[in-house]
């Protein structure tokens, strides 16, 4: 794992600090879950070093039994562990939280990528990794969880209440709705659908769908994209079997249509 830890001022770290519902000037918590002590050990003292907050636990095990207790701000997990692997945490944790999770998954592992975001991961980084490149990730996810709760003052069309034919979404409660029907969704999901349904009828491509969902300083591939409108349409199905509000447009994009 390469170790690059960016240097930080007083000023810049005081970017990472909670204003609101946290607390003032209170650190965001981020968890670290990982069998490799010493990613453990040289990830801490990085994302401690940046301002932040870290609890860090060997197993998924530990991890669950603690955040039943309390949750963190969010969840950094590594995929293969014992006791419980990362995926099967994830699916406990998408059980009750919507929290942002970033997994860390094996240099050529494409399935687990693809699977952990299909299960709800928001994000995930290849090992070996530049620590840079996880501080700003996180930062990114942060930055987005915070732009689309009750953090922020609605002051933009893109916080405002929004209803399209049966869809209802609430940018400040970070509540959606479909016919009624509340459907839980991770701070990405959310992003895609509002950039979606924001202009219903009019195609917004996987490049345009990565601006709004991610930092333009973070890179994602196509694949990434599918992934989690994939995601977001089995939940949208589970809250009415025959959703079929956005539509895939091979080799352009996607589109929502309002019914």
């Amino acid at each position: 794992m390469g170790i690059d830890s960016p240097g930080q001022n007083s000023d810049e770290r005081l970017k990472n600090t909670k204003t609101s519902r946290f607390g003032a000037n209170q650190m965001s918590k981020i968890a670290l879950v990982d069998d490799d002590r010493n990613i453990l050990t040289s990830v801490s003292m990085t994302l401690e070093a940046e301002g932040f907050e870290v609890e860090t636990y060997n197993d998924g095990q530990a991890a669950l039994d603690a955040f039943n207790k309390k949750l963190p701000d969010m969840a950094v997990l590594d995929i293969k562990m014992p006791r419980m692997d990362g995926m099967d945490l994830l699916q406990r944790l998408r059980q009750k939280t919507q929290m942002p999770v970033i997994f860390l998954t094996s240099k050529d592992d494409e399935i687990d990528e693809v699977l952990g975001l299909r299960m709800g991961a928001d994000d995930y980084v290849k090992k070996p990794f530049s620590q840079r490149l996880l501080v700003e990730r996180i930062r990114a996810l942060l930055r987005r969880q915070e732009a689309i709760s009750g953090d922020v003052v609605a002051t933009t069309t893109e916080n405002k209440m929004m209803e399209r034919g049966n869809l209802r979404m609430d940018p400040l409660r970070h509540s959606v709705s479909w016919k009624g029907q509340d459907v839980s969704l991770t701070v990405t999901e959310f992003l895609l659908l509002q950039a979606l349904a924001q202009r219903p009828g009019f195609v917004k491509s996987r490049d345009q769908l990565m601006d709004v969902a991610y930092d333009d300083q973070v890179y994602v591939d196509d694949r990434t994209i599918d992934s989690h409108i994939k995601r977001l349409r089995k939940k949208m199905r589970s809250a009415d079997t025959e959703f079929a509000a956005i539509e895939t447009l091979y080799g352009i994009g996607y589109r929502y249509n309002e019914e």
